[in-house]
């Protein structure tokens, strides 16, 4: 049996990994799951029954001929220490009712059969690494890009052209709805009214899944932090900045230590941060279901994902990350996973792809909440993905997702401004976060998601790529 570590807010660094590396193939394995494109581990995800984990770790050894097993369970607090789990033939994540499994192919197409034969094994698909979600450059120290802002009043101009054609009002809203920064809050926090809210999401747990945190950041002083990782040999301190930086936006202090402008919407939430894609990047499903275990298991209301990786129109979403989103949902009080649509959709000459690419994975499921991404004049982000493959793949909301300003280590100027459907995420689960306080805790995850998309404000602009809207914190 595993051992229990002792809860902690910092990461532990575990000696070994034995976490596979990007491989651009898998061989075909006859009769196993269809392997969608992408890159892939080796490893396998199995959904067991919600209601007999039992029976479903029992056929998983016996249809496969697997004995050794790792279980979140082992572990204090979801802890799961992943050099452990990822040398264990099954490891199983209890409050998911999903293994990931270590096995050849002849193993694999045994687990197959038996969700033929209607088993306790549900669905089964080739374990995929994931990437985090960014386009454009880092402006260092939250420099607003020059071009930027000599667009603003052209922008300004062209917004209300264009609305003018269809009614007077929406041109009376599109003078407002072109926002800059300024020495008080962010465009974005302008945008989403969480500039004007009274609500701070405080006591609302809020995980955000990425490549972890700067957490000495002067920022962050005082706050309430909960941080683990799950890439075995790197601890949770962010050497990338994406994690950072989403973690700025969605929990970011109302006034930050550092003097700069608000940037952050639940400034009072509580900050899990899990480390689930490498400083590289890059993450498998392993450590990224482990961290959504280890939130549902802290009783986090909010999950944000700002990672994803492509899919092909027309393909379906994954069937393990959809009941995995399902569950989460419908646990007590409840889990609502938010997650980035995907950033592929830019062609070469800085022009959208018409139709744009599909939403991505995992966003694409149609229990996972799908954020698109809009520019400061309340356009689509060249770079947003679209909700153009019919079986799931909705873009459900959008976000703020271009030149956002927040936080990032200390060692690359503690601020940085990013673009992409990443930085859109972080404002929808932060607000998520707004509304569970000014709704009351006990609100289920259903209602808070209707919540979120019935108060978005509306745009002139197709569904496919904004969803319900702009999403709007509770005033």
């Amino acid at each position: 049996m595993a051992r229990r570590p002792r809860r902690s807010t910092s990461a532990k660094s575990p000696a070994r990994t034995s976490t596979p590396q990007p491989s651009a193939s898998q061989p075909s394995l006859g009769s196993t799951p269809a392997e969608p494109p992408g890159e892939f581990t080796g490893r396998y995800l199995v959904l067991l029954r919600e209601d007999d984990l039992s029976s479903g770790l029992q056929a998983l050894k016996s249809r496969a001929g697997l004995s050794e097993v790792c279980s979140s369970a082992d572990f204090s607090h979801g802890e799961v220490e992943m050099a452990q789990a990822s040398d264990a033939e099954i490891f199983v994540l209890d409050k998911l009712k999903v293994a990931v499994v270590n096995a050849d192919p002849t193993q694999v197409q045994g687990l197959s059969a038996a969700v033929a034969d209607d088993s306790a094994i549900m669905a089964v698909e080739p374990e995929r690494f994931m990437y985090a979600l960014q386009r454009a450059e880092l402006q260092a120290g939250g420099a607003v890009p020059l071009q930027y802002l000599r667009g603003y009043r052209d922008a300004v101009n062209h917004l209300y052209d264009a609305l003018a054609v269809e009614s007077p009002e929406l041109a009376e809203a599109g003078i407002a709805a072109a926002f800059a920064d300024t020495a008080q809050f962010t465009w974005g926090l302008q945008a989403t009214k969480v500039s004007q809210s009274r609500f701070t999401g405080r006591g609302v747990r809020i995980a955000v899944l990425d490549t972890g945190m700067e957490l000495s950041h002067p920022d962050f002083a005082g706050r309430a932090i909960t941080s683990l990782s799950f890439i075995p040999g790197e601890q949770v301190q962010d050497g990338n900045g994406h994690g950072t930086h989403c973690i700025g936006t969605a929990l970011g202090a109302k006034s930050p230590m550092t003097g700069v402008r608000r940037y952050g919407c639940a400034s009072m939430g509580e900050i899990f941060a899990g480390k689930v894609l490498s400083n590289g990047g890059s993450g498998a499903d392993n450590g990224i279901l482990a961290g959504i275990n280890w939130a549902i298991t802290n009783q986090c209301r909010v999950i944000s994902m700002s990672l994803g990786a492509a899919v092909r129109p027309g393909e379906t979403f994954s069937p393990v990350y959809e009941a995995v989103a399902q569950r989460a949902l419908q646990s007590k009080p409840g889990t609502l996973i938010i997650a980035a649509a995907g950033n592929s959709s830019r062609l070469p000459n800085g022009q959208r792809r018409e139709p744009p690419n599909p939403v991505g994975r995992p966003a694409n499921c149609p229990s996972i909440m799908a954020v698109g991404a809009l520019d400061s004049t309340l356009k689509v982000a060249p770079f947003s993905d679209g909700g153009i493959n019919p079986n799931g793949g909705g873009v459900d909301i959008a976000g703020p997702g271009v030149s956002v300003f927040s936080s990032f280590p200390i060692n690359r100027g503690s601020h940085g401004t990013i673009s992409g459907t990443s930085m859109a995420t972080p404002h929808v689960a932060g607000i998520a976060g707004m509304w569970l306080e000014a709704a009351g805790m006990n609100t289920n995850a259903h209602a808070l998601w209707q919540m979120l998309t019935g108060n978005a404000l509306r745009l002139p602009i197709s569904s496919r790529d904004v969803g319900a809207g702009l999403v709007q914190a509770p005033v």
